[in-house]
């Protein structure tokens, strides 16, 4: 069985069959958030606070799924697929369109395929192996079966997976091969032939009609960044527009997503179990320029926190966030309220631009990130503002993509270092 875990990184990514080489050995593509104009789950009728609200209820309901994660549990586990970003994706000869979740803790790609057994009702033709002349299923004995932590071989010697996630949903199928293409900004086409995926055949639970499956960009050796392999030397890179933009982000592999100039640091990626998740160490978070640690955390050490550009909210080991939340509040001289979406615990009464957040500084090992008042804080209704660092409730720890936006993130997989750099990413 092949084995997701936790999180989404989810992102529209606009992809096509034709291959072609890449330009300068990167090429970039276009991220378009799920709640943006060009997502199919824009909703005009909601104010940018509506938006904002329904991603941190979705990022607090993403960190519970992670409380059920507990050692012994036969499949990872991560929320529904409502994330923050999708992903369109070009598979087989010739190419179906699907559109998928895209998962930075999740390894395996996978989207519904006939003949569907049990399958949830999706806008986009299924998938027909039988029609792709590339298209193969991979036998247990196959190499590209052993990817996975967890295998069964059907009847037929086949290899199969099962997914489970926190919210009850599943997909159950086989193991398979095909070309899959992603169109870059510039307008080339970039084809990866032979990339293993999952075929759904018995599929499950909370996913939406406007998507057809999950796309995982995770470490493990499963992931579509894994199967780019050395072709991009295992490097990629990210910039996230905040929420009240109308540009559009940008995710780039290769050459294309180095991250240095002024501004940028650099801080190690630790490699730990399960290693599809992309481990930092927070050593800290100063507060008007006073630091409070991480040293008597029970998360303390190497590989404290992992980074997610699908978990909207920063979660931090309780003790830490017993320092800084009174060290936030007496900073902030407006009246306390509560949080009309019942997530976060320190809010206020807020009309407009919020220009009384203190200076907040994250310490990770060798990278000091200075945030904007916009990645700790947002408006939750019209009139409320909140911060956005909550406590853990389990030993998972998250740098969330609140924290993220307006910073050039680059992950170098070689090595094993990630990058920030601040930014305009309505630029980039």
């Amino acid at each position: 069985m092949a084995t997701p875990h936790v999180s989404s990184f989810c992102f529209v990514i606009l992809l096509c069959s034709i291959a072609a080489e890449a330009i300068d050995g990167g090429f970039t593509v276009e991220l378009i958030p799920r709640d943006s104009p060009k997502s199919p789950f824009y909703d005009p009728s909601e104010t940018l606070p509506q938006r904002v609200g329904k991603a941190v209820r979705r990022s607090i309901a993403r960190l519970a799924g992670l409380r059920s994660n507990t050692p012994g549990d036969p499949y990872g586990h991560i929320t529904s697929n409502e994330g923050d970003y999708l992903i369109k994706l070009a598979i087989g000869t010739p190419p179906v369109q699907i559109m998928g979740i895209a998962d930075t803790g999740s390894d395996l790609i996978w989207t519904q395929c006939k003949p569907c057994h049990s399958c949830f009702r999706q806008d986009a033709p299924l998938f027909d192996p039988s029609k792709s002349r590339t298209y193969a299923v991979v036998s247990f004995h196959s190499p590209k079966c052993k990817v996975y932590d967890e295998t069964s071989s059907s009847p037929q010697g086949q290899c199969l997976y099962t997914a489970r996630y926190g919210d009850q949903s599943y997909s159950n199928g086989n193991i398979a091969t095909d070309d899959i293409s992603l169109d870059s900004t510039s307008g080339s086409s970039i084809k990866f032939s032979e990339t293993v995926f999952g075929c759904g055949h018995d599929n499950g639970g909370a996913f939406n009609a406007h998507t057809s499956g999950i796309v995982g960009l995770g470490g493990g050796d499963a992931s579509l960044i894994s199967q780019m392999g050395r072709s991009y030397g295992g490097m990629f890179s990210y910039c996230l527009v905040p929420f009240f933009s109308t540009s559009s982000s940008k995710l780039s592999f290769g050459l294309h997503a180095h991250v240095s100039g002024r501004g940028t640091v650099s801080t190690p990626l630790i490699q730990k179990s399960p290693k599809t998740f992309y481990y930092l160490t927070l050593e800290g978070i100063s507060i008007n320029g006073k630091k409070f640690t991480v040293a008597g955390s029970s998360t303390h050490g190497a590989g404290n926190i992992f980074i997610d550009s699908g978990t909207t909210v920063t979660s931090l080991p309780p003790d830490l966030y017993q320092q800084i939340e009174p060290a936030v509040a007496s900073a902030i001289h407006l009246p306390r309220v509560q949080d009309p979406t019942g997530s976060l615990n320190l809010c206020y009464r807020s009309f407009g631009m919020f220009t009384t957040a203190p200076n907040i500084t994250v310490h990770f090992t060798d990278a000091d990130v200075k945030l904007n008042y916009y990645n700790a804080f947002v408006h939750v209704a019209e009139d409320v503002v909140c911060f956005t660092f909550v406590p853990s409730s389990c030993e998972k720890v998250v740098y969330g993509n609140l924290a993220q936006m307006n910073f050039l993130i680059g992950y170098d997989i070689a090595r094993r270092k990630v990058s920030f750099k601040p930014a305009d990413c309505s630029y980039h």
